[in-house]
């Protein structure tokens, strides 16, 4: 195992200092270890006393790779050489980072938009598995995505249920629905960990064995990691780690990931879930902000933001004040994270295994679906982009000045988000839009896929302190997809989780700005050149 690493400054170390010796006494690390429901007070106990199998995972796991290999074996025996996964939050952001740090291909199903559907279904459909997860066993975007595989295999000519690996909870309708129809095999995992601790359970192994890494060796980093953490002692990283996210004074919670050759691919991508779904609520927690080496958010003096640099195992690094830098192998540094989050939360005064708002958005485009509305029509249409928001927006008559009046709604503390409801495959360069905005607006911005950021930023947005601002991204599809034996189609859902996440974001008195692109590639064009030039603009008025 690579050995952990972590350095703090200014008000970073103040928070360790401050901090570390009371969870010492308070001997938190060792009843985390011994999955203790008490240590996040009496309204959580109920759920942490079902939320913390996670701390043995990897002994718990152990047996599952060996069952992992050998069905990897019979597949590849079968000419299948390519796995998609399809899954959303927890279920897919691990198995990513997993197979993307390890250099071997998934691909990764997370959207209901029709265009990036369509493109993992002609992609090798004739040597293709595909591995369904769900921990609840009943979420709409997996379930549709399995419909349509199924379908799609049938028509290939493949024996579809010889290609479809199930992962889901014990008891869950998904497992009993499986069983009954007779797919290749179905994994269950521990139910006693919630889907965002989920790394190193079935969830995490199955898709990533299957595709090729080697999750022995995953495992057993991040059970030495375990035996590490679980001390009660002052130079416990993971209780510094804890310290310093929950425990800054004032609270400094804009957390600001940046990668600087850490050697793991999208380790901040799968952090933001985890710090955000289990910190956003009750008016607190922890905004993570994946950003790269230059960005605007990296370089602040805000007294809101904590810049966290992911560094190669003994790197050297020169830490400006307010920073951290964090090193570790993959299995090690998801075990250090999970442990560092759920201390945060006792210090924070909140439950870091709940979601309260996440089900918000989910039953609103559930309503939508069935009652199939009209779509508001557009306050103005700008080009290749209808424009809709709110009374804020004024006068406002084109996509830029629609913008500067979003941004009047951000204050001192505030950040924006942008939610693109887009092929992320497809669109894959449009997340270098963050910087340009972050530069303009002067605060963090994050991005977010859609739907996929509902299973995870999405709680922070609703539970979280009412400080963001939002920025919609949405796009009419040339040609729709069928989901079989629904009465909906992928554009159809998309487009009404888009709509009820809005308004839920609005009933919560979040300002929401939407832009549609009627035409996808035009108006991903049009927006770009737009937030270039505002960008553009904001250096020459430094310049002068």
């Amino acid at each position: 195992m690579a050995s952990l690493g972590f350095e703090a400054t200014g008000a970073a170390q103040q928070a360790v200092e401050k901090h570390i010796g009371t969870l010492v006494a308070e001997r938190v690390a060792s009843r985390v270890f011994a999955k203790d429901p008490t240590l996040w007070g009496p309204d959580a106990e109920s759920e942490s006393a079902v939320r913390l199998g996670w701390v043995d995972a990897p002994a718990v796991s152990a047996p599952l790779v060996e069952q992992i290999l050998a069905l990897k074996a019979e597949l590849h025996a079968e000419g299948v050489t390519h796995i998609v996964l399809a899954g959303m939050g927890g279920s897919s952001l691990a198995p990513e980072v997993i197979t993307k740090t390890a250099g071997v291909e998934l691909t990764v199903l997370d959207s209901t938009d029709p265009e990036q559907v369509r493109a993992a279904l002609s992609e090798r459909l004739s040597e293709t598995a595909i591995v369904v997860s769900s921990k609840s066993g009943s979420t709409l975007e997996t379930d549709s995505q399995r419909r349509i595989f199924e379908q799609e295999l049938g028509k290939a000519g493949v024996d579809a249920k010889s290609r479809i690996i199930i992962v889901t909870d014990p008891g869950s309708p998904l497992e009993a629905d499986a069983r009954k129809a007779g797919y290749r095999r179905v994994f269950t995992a521990d139910p006693d960990v919630g889907g965002r601790y989920s790394a190193l359970t079935a969830f995490g192994l199955v898709p990533s064995g299957l595709a090729g890494v080697d999750i022995a060796a995953l495992l057993d980093d991040a059970e030495e990691a375990g035996e590490v953490l679980r001390d009660d002692a002052d130079d416990n990283i993971g209780l510094a780690l804890g310290a310093v996210l929950g425990g800054t004074d004032p609270l400094r919670n804009k957390i600001v990931i940046v990668d600087e050759g850490s050697g793991i691919n999208g380790f901040a991508d799968w952090a933001e879930q985890l710090i955000a779904e289990s910190t956003g609520k009750l008016g607190t927690g922890l905004l993570p902000v994946v950003a790269d080496r230059e960005s605007p958010e990296v370089t602040s003096a805000a007294p809101d933001v904590l810049v966290v640099r992911l560094i190669a195992p003994d790197a050297d690094v020169s830490l400006a004040d307010n920073q951290i830098a964090v090193s570790g192998d993959l299995g090690t540094l998801m075990m250090l994270w999970e442990f560092a989050v759920a201390v945060a939360g006792r210090l924070l005064g909140i439950n870091p295994f709940d979601q309260p708002d996440v089900e918000a958005a989910k039953k609103a485009a559930r309503g939508l679906l069935d009652s199939t509305p009209a779509a508001a029509p557009a306050d103005f249409v700008d080009g290749a982009i209808e424009v809709r928001g709110a009374p804020w927006l004024g006068e406002a008559r084109s996509v830029e000045e629609a913008l500067a009046a979003l941004f009047g709604q951000l204050g001192s503390d505030g950040y924006l988000s942008v939610q693109a409801y887009l092929d992320r495959v497809t669109f894959a360069q449009l997340p270098q839009v963050r910087d340009e905005l972050s530069a303009t607006v002067g605060r963090p911005v994050t991005f977010g896929w859609g739907p996929r950021f509902l299973h995870s930023t999405g709680q922070f947005h609703k539970g979280g302190p009412a400080i963001g601002v939002f920025l919609q991204l949405t796009a009419e599809t040339k040609e729709d997809l069928a989901i079989p034996d629904r009465p909906f189609t992928f554009g159809e859902l998309i487009a009404a989780q888009a709509a009820g996440d809005a308004q839920v974001l609005a009933e919560h008195g979040r300002p929401v700005l939407r832009l549609h692109f009627t035409d996808r590639a035009a108006g991903v064009e049009q927006f770009t050149s737009v937030v270039a030039g505002l960008s553009g603009q904001l250096t020459d008025s430094q310049g002068n």
